[in-house]
């Protein structure tokens, strides 16, 4: 399967849960759809994601990240976007799929008061369509690589 028909495919799984049975961003203001102070933030999509955005008609900026993953596409929004519009980075948050199931982003600490409660505190049909979603992107070479590299991030991050 090919990176971008494997990216449609796991942001299907993932449109219509999240990662409580209510509106998380009430919990945290929206937290995980803002900038920080700098102005900086934004998404990492995953590979073949890219073309799935046009800037312009869905009022999104892209940029290269310079810090997770450098040279990588960032997605950035106004803090407010429709379901179907958001990444798959934003669908999954704040999990990241593993080979072994899904595990928590340790990224997430910064802005997500869900991580303190860790995966027994998110809703239950979340956490396997995440799963699901990580088998299938496994498939793929090109998103094995992309979470393999995003696992060793988290790893530098220390455990939590």
């Amino acid at each position: 399967m090919d990176a971008l028909t494997a990216v449609i495919k796991a942001r299907e799984m993932l449109n219509h849960v999240t990662p409580l049975k209510t509106d998380c961003g009430r919990c945290c203001g929206g937290a995980c759809c803002q900038s920080d102070e700098d102005g900086q933030g934004g998404m990492l999509l995953f590979p073949g994601e890219e073309a799935l955005y046009d800037p312009l008609l869905w009022g999104f900026s892209l940029s290269t990240d310079d810090g997770v993953l450098p040279g990588l596409t960032l997605l950035n929004c106004e803090g407010v976007c429709e379901r179907d519009a958001r990444p798959l980075a934003c669908r999954l948050f704040p999990l990241l799929p593993s080979p072994e199931g899904a595990k928590m982003d340790r990224r997430a600490w910064a802005v997500c008061p869900l991580m303190e409660y860790g995966k027994r505190g998110l809703n239950p049909a979340f956490l396997q369509a995440v799963e699901e979603a990580g088998r299938l992107l496994y498939q793929c070479s090109e998103h094995a690589a992309f979470l393999s590299a995003l696992h060793e991030y988290n790893e530098r991050l220390g455990s939590f």
